[in-house]
């Protein structure tokens, strides 16, 4: 959740990379990176373009007298306007050097903002020389990696079983596919676990440390182990989330290029109690719903159920007095349980009874083997019998 926050606050990639033909080494395809700039700015509508005035509702279409988009019958001619008034507009313009260029009009109060695009991705596009885009512009710029293998974590070179032959095989540059340390670039690269990462996070710290990493094949024996690609760009915003007795398992120059450049921050588990911090976890609530998709919205009597119950797990698990917990995940679970119940009764909303419910089959195996069986241990050795006559199969758990 910390580091989708921070994504939204940085702003959209906007540098394109693309993999170059490289007709002097077929396997050493060349990067290129192009810069999409956009240039923003205020304009009276007068200034506009009369089209544009017209359509946003400036202009009166017939005898061009200044209006406002909120009328819709001209004040000086009494003309009802052709329609509503437009938002935004999206224009083709010619650049001083002949080049095309878009331009889009958006009506902002009583002002028009003006957002054009630089040409040079438009006159990288008919250039002539064979590229394939590896990372597009305003692409995502939160990315979550599990770090399960090599290939999907620093990007990889498909095989090509025809060896490259110039009439049926597939040439080298398209066939480079980016990893998720390449596709953050610009944004916010997210790993949970990172200790399971094992000898991996030596690659995130090169990542890190040069921002830009080459891409090559991942398999000896692939068509493509031949190939690198060098420097392709990878500056990217490293977020990593692990427990608390992962911590050892983090390689030690990786901690120390976070500690140096970045914080190690041990978050709280448990928050005060006041109507802000409450209004909190109604929020929370409204937004677990709204990622689900699938359950209804829940009642003010759910929602406060729901926080008393915060409350307690504050209280027992942390033994904080007026504080409501941040173990957010398990509340988590139990608004989603709350839902399905809800959904199962075909009720409307998610009621009180519903979280009350949920709260006590929402609770870890070994809760319901102590509350069934007296002990956790009792639990285990009843599932160890197997019938009557024959009793039980080995005691270890005894």
């Amino acid at each position: 959740m910390l580091a989708q926050a921070l994504a939204k606050h940085l702003p959209k990639p906007v540098e394109q990379v693309n993999i170059v033909h490289n007709t002097q080494d077929l396997r050493k395809p060349i990067v290129e990176v192009v810069r999409q700039q956009t240039t923003i700015r205020l304009v009276e509508p007068e200034k506009a373009p009369i089209y544009v005035a017209e359509q946003l509702g400036f202009k009166c279409q017939r005898c061009g007298a200044q209006t406002s988009p909120e009328k819709t019958v001209c004040t000086k001619c009494n003309t009802p306007r052709k329609g509503e008034a437009r938002n935004e507009i999206t224009a083709t313009c010619y650049a001083s050097d002949g080049s095309e260029q878009n331009v889009t009009y958006r009506r902002q109060e009583e002002r028009i903002r003006v957002v054009a695009d630089e040409p040079e991705l438009a006159l990288r596009a008919q250039d002539k020389k064979k590229r394939h885009v590896l990372l597009k512009a305003n692409r995502k710029n939160f990315v979550q990696a599990t770090g399960s293998s090599e290939t999907e974590l620093l990007g990889d070179v498909r095989h090509d079983p025809y060896g490259m032959h110039p009439e049926i095989g597939t040439p080298a540059y398209l066939r480079v596919v980016p990893g998720a340390v390449h596709e953050a670039h610009e944004g916010v690269l997210f790993i949970d676990e990172l200790p399971h990462l094992g000898e991996l996070q030596n690659y995130i710290l090169t990542a890190m440390q040069e921002k830009k990493f080459p891409i090559t094949s991942r398999n000896p024996h692939s068509g493509g182990a031949s190939i690198k690609v060098d420097d392709v760009p990878c500056d990217f915003l490293f977020v990593a989330a692990c427990n608390i007795k992962d911590v050892q398992n983090i390689l030690s120059p990786l901690r120390s290029r976070i500690l140096g450049n970045g914080y190690e921050i041990l978050l709280n588990t448990h928050m005060e109690d006041t109507p802000q911090n409450r209004r909190l976890i109604a929020r929370f609530t409204a937004q677990e719903i709204e990622k689900d998709g699938r359950i209804p919205h829940a009642t003010r009597e759910a929602v406060e159920a729901l926080i008393e119950e915060g409350g307690k797990r504050a209280r027992i698990i942390d033994d904080e007095r007026n504080a409501l917990t941040l173990r957010l995940r398990d509340l988590g679970g139990v608004i989603r349980l709350a839902g399905d119940l809800a959904v199962d009764e075909e009720s409307e909303y998610i009621q009180e009874q519903h979280v009350k419910t949920a709260i006590e089959e929402a609770k870890p195996i070994e809760y319901q083997l102590q509350e069934r069986y007296g002990s956790v241990l009792r639990g285990i050795e009843k599932d160890q019998i197997v019938s009557p006559e024959y009793g039980k199969i080995g005691s270890s758990y005894l």
